[in-house]
């Protein structure tokens, strides 16, 4: 577990699990949770419980279930006393049997917002009060690797100006397990923006995003020892628009920076610059205005 300053964590849990969330959650703090899905599972669940009582069973705030028998789905729903409510259906499932995934679910003050893998799934109004909300608990064909409570004075803001071209520090620079989330809206009658990753003190960019919105290209490359190297510009589909919000989630991880837009995962991009920790600016530009820098 990467984030910093967590205010609790659990490694390597037996499955069925159900532990006490200290202090409870607050609005602005993360739930992360890394694990593996086995081959052979049909589901598994996450539980935001209102304590931890079987007889009768506690109230469970938010429900996340991911299947994957017949048609895969995430269902997601609230029992209050013993008694289910309506569900809440996605027909899209991002987990995949074999593989290891992350989710973060980010909690505000009333709606549950998840990701997984660096991009958005899905939100979940909240239908029970917050601070009845002490307990987790997973169960289901699910390996679970480690789980993180994260205060929100850890999730950061790199900057409160956030005039263009708007640059920020990233202190102790990247690592793998951070995620950068920038909320922008394009112009009008935009050419293109970027979002450049830089080390310090130098010229050098790790990760170079330039979307180009008039020609309807996304650029990725890096900028290394006053050189240009491989441009890498295809993608399905294009996510941006003229006038419109846009959320670009870029993900940290050992090998390659994964980047979703809107809730979608766009690209892969693999790291060029293998010390990390040296990418310690943030730097944005171009045609848009920015509404929101986060990293955590």
């Amino acid at each position: 577990m990467s984030t910093t300053h967590p205010k609790q964590t659990v490694h390597n849990p037996a499955i069925p699990f159900a532990g006490t969330i200290l202090g409870g959650l607050e609005p602005g703090e993360m739930v992360l949770i890394q694990g593996a899905v086995p081959k052979d599972c049909d589901r598994f669940q996450v539980d935001l419980t209102c304590g931890n009582s079987t007889k009768p069973r506690a109230d469970v705030a938010f429900h996340f279930n991911p299947r994957f028998k017949r048609s895969p789905c995430i269902v997601c729903n609230t029992l209050q006393r013993e008694s289910w409510g309506k569900e809440e259906i996605l027909y899209e499932n991002p987990f995949r049997q074999g593989s290891n995934f992350e989710v973060i679910i980010l909690v505000q003050k009333d709606v549950f917002k998840v990701a997984v893998n660096g991009a958005h799934v899905l939100e979940y109004k909240q239908r029970l009060d917050l601070d009845k909300v002490d307990t987790l608990a997973i169960s289901g064909k699910v390996t679970i690797h480690a789980i993180g409570f994260i205060p929100s004075s850890s999730v950061l803001s790199v900057s409160d100006d956030l005039t263009l071209p708007f640059r920020g520090q990233l202190v102790k620079g990247l690592s793998a397990g951070h995620t950068v989330t920038i909320k922008g809206q394009t112009s009008l009658y935009p050419h293109s923006f970027c979002v450049n990753l830089r080390v310090g003190n130098t010229e050098d960019i790790a990760l170079h995003l330039n979307p180009r919105i008039k020609a309807g290209v996304f650029i990725r490359n890096s900028y290394l020892q006053e050189c240009w190297g491989p441009e890498e510009n295809h993608l399905p589909d294009f996510p941006f628009v003229p006038g419109e919000y846009f959320e670009m989630i870029i993900m940290c991880e050992a090998q390659q920076f994964k980047v979703a837009v809107n809730g979608v995962h766009q690209l892969d991009y693999k790291h060029r610059v293998q010390d990390l920790s040296c990418i310690n600016e943030l730097e944005i530009l171009g045609d848009l205005q920015l509404l929101d820098v986060k990293l955590w």
